[in-house]
């Protein structure tokens, strides 16, 4: 059966499963931790350099690209844990 949520609701929902998500990758995923970290730092870094633009755009989207494959990898592994015979 779909989902009968829509409009506002929705987007409080959506915002409660990826706060859900964003909670368990914290809990259980060393890398995450770590990563972030390094994110957060490479942000301050970014905004404290003197660079233009669209450079400082550039850097911050690099390493919150990392963050995103690294919540995908989590994903597909937590999957293949639950679905492998292994």
């Amino acid at each position: 059966m779909a989902n009968q949520a829509t409009g506002l609701t929705r987007i409080i929902k959506a915002a409660g499963y990826s706060y859900k998500g964003l909670s368990a990758a914290w809990q259980h995923e060393a890398a995450f931790r770590q990563e972030l970290v390094v994110t957060l730092l490479a942000i301050i870094l970014a905004a404290w350099l003197d660079v233009g633009a669209i450079a400082r755009i550039l850097l911050i989207g690099s390493v919150a690209l990392v963050m995103i494959v690294e919540i995908l990898n989590s994903a597909i592994e937590a999957v293949v844990d639950r679905i492998g015979s292994e």
